[in-house]
């Protein structure tokens, strides 16, 4: 947490997904998204955007105010599906009020049947939930795999659209493991983190879980020959073989830059 959050006020998003922009404007790039539950240190106001730092990353921008409230509760559940609706009652025939995804967080309130009540938003399904405490995703990757078919969307880190880094840290969290949000930095970080991997001229010797990363782009490999990536060109998720993507986005952008194994 940066100094500067540790000044701020912390609110809590309210809303299914909300993005981080770099300005206080709706035609603000959108730099990330907040998921549901998600603590943001609010530092100024200005015509209805709060602008601060996100407590999951320490991404800096502005939200909308409306997307927050305060005081910031501490969440007792985390969705662990892919998505799932919050209801206006607990009853599966009722009115759905929000669709959440994977690491949506809730401020578990009353049980009623098979739902429990997320203070703020509605009524969860909870067997679409995982406890706070309860264990994590044993392998992030099959996490990550959950996701193909997904479509690209910049700056996105929800089930209904995310970038390549937002496919990695999304999936890494739900397996309990942090890595920073943006590509450059995840490199940075798998630098530290992990190991470089010799490349060779055909990709051999690579394995399942090993990080690509190419000048602003990166994914991960689902076997020795195999990628999984988000990405501009597909404009989704998908996999395809390593020499394909590399060929194609050498052609189109810039050589691979490197390939890391974590430990």
């Amino acid at each position: 947490m940066t100094d500067a959050a540790l000044s701020s006020t912390p609110y809590q998003v309210i809303a299914s997904a909300t993005p981080l922009r770099r300005s206080p404007s709706r035609d603000g790039a959108r730099e990330t998204q907040m998921l549901a539950g998600e603590v943001f240190h609010v530092q100024s106001r200005v015509d209805g955007w709060a602008q601060g730092v996100a407590a999951l990353d320490g991404y800096e921008g502005w939200v909308k105010l409306e997307a927050l409230a305060e005081p910031a509760l501490i969440p007792t559940h985390t969705v662990k599906t892919l998505r799932t609706y919050v209801y206006a009652e607990p009853e599966m025939k009722s009115e759905p009020l929000a669709l959440v995804s994977m690491n949506a967080k809730i401020v578990g309130a009353r049980r009623e049947g098979r739902f429990i009540e997320a203070q703020r938003m509605g009524w969860v399904l909870e067997s679409h939930l995982r406890a706070v405490g309860e264990e994590v995703e044993p392998d992030w990757v099959a996490v990550a795999e959950r996701f193909e078919g997904t479509p690209y969307l910049w700056g996105g880190k929800e089930s209904l659209g995310l970038d390549c880094s937002g496919l990695i840290q999304t999936a890494m969290e739900a397996a309990g493991r942090f890595i920073p949000r943006d590509s450059g930095p995840q490199e940075a970080w798998a630098k530290a983190n992990g190991r470089a991997v010799e490349l060779t001229e055909d990709f051999s010797g690579l394995e399942r879980g090993d990080l690509v990363f190419w000048p602003g782009h990166v994914g991960v490999m689902t076997d020795p020959e195999t990628l999984l990536h988000a990405n501009g060109h597909h404009m989704m998720t998908v996999t395809e073989t390593l020499a394909r993507a590399a060929k194609r986005i050498a052609f189109n952008y810039a050589p691979l830059n490197g390939v890391y194994r974590l430990g």
